[in-house]
């Protein structure tokens, strides 16, 4: 089995993007209606600074589903310490990470600027088609 595949051939390069101040409720709408599992958040640089995971997106969902009412912006549910791959990684470092984290799916770094997200779901793709 070849596992020496980058993480840069299968990771993908299309992905909806958010930042600390978007409302929560306008973020939420847009990992619905991309069936996305997460958003990495950016700064206006456009630095990786936090993530938004469908998971972040239950408490003000339910807030809101109380109260009628949807409060607050990305900045104050994301998650903040990302655990992120580099695009050079291999596909073998890839799936130790998943192993490693409950994660679904993690942002792609090159030199220090996002680059892709990568899902549980491409790795075991690419590593079922090399068996």
């Amino acid at each position: 089995m070849n596992t020496s595949a980058r993480v840069a051939t299968i990771m993908q390069t299309d992905w909806p993007e958010v930042s600390p101040d978007t409302p929560i409720r306008r973020a939420v709408a847009l990992l619905v209606e991309t069936r996305s599992a997460a958003a990495p958040v950016t700064d206006d640089s456009g630095q990786l600074v936090g993530i938004l995971t469908q998971k972040d997106c239950f408490k003000p969902a339910l807030y809101a589903s109380y109260y009628q009412e949807w409060k607050g912006s990305v900045g104050e549910f994301m998650t903040r310490d990302v655990v992120s791959l580099a695009a050079s990684d291999d596909l073998t470092s890839a799936a130790e990470a998943f192993l490693a984290h409950p994660h679904r799916i993690f942002p792609v770094e090159e030199d220090g600027r996002l680059v892709g997200m990568l899902r549980r779901s491409d790795v075991l793709a690419a590593l079922l088609s090399m068996g």
